[in-house]
């Protein structure tokens, strides 16, 4: 569901950023359209990406339903992808995160995620 309208998605990010800082999480970047977010995080050596996850998603998604941010229960997908980035690919993830508004007007959410899947074999 597209909950993330932009009244709501900036919010919703300065506090998982807000959030993820007191627990020694650290976002390089995060931005995102109505139906997703994407992230880049650095991971410490003493953290995973399934424990940051539970971490953002859990909270975000109680915080936004306290503060009755949507109309019905929020709740974020049970699936995330992650990967790792070298260091010569991170100025153009940066990029295309800042970009995520502009990039989502001419492209679908679905159709992207579609030839995601589709090029790196994934299950959906």
């Amino acid at each position: 569901m597209p909950y993330l309208r932009d009244q709501i998605r900036e919010g919703v990010i300065y506090h998982i950023r807000d959030n993820a800082k007191s627990k020694d999480i650290y976002i390089d970047h995060i931005n995102g359209y109505y139906e997703h977010l994407h992230a880049l995080i650095s991971l410490g050596s003493n953290q995973d990406s399934a424990d940051i996850m539970q971490k953002i998603k859990g909270e975000s998604s109680y915080w936004i339903n306290k503060n009755k941010l949507t109309r019905l229960k929020f709740e974020w997908q049970d699936d995330y992808y992650a990967v790792s980035v070298g260091m010569d690919q991170i100025d153009n993830l940066r990029r295309y995160i800042r970009n995520q508004v502009q990039h989502h007007r001419k492209v679908e959410f679905q159709a992207e995620l579609n030839k995601i899947i589709e090029e790196y074999g994934l299950e959906e």
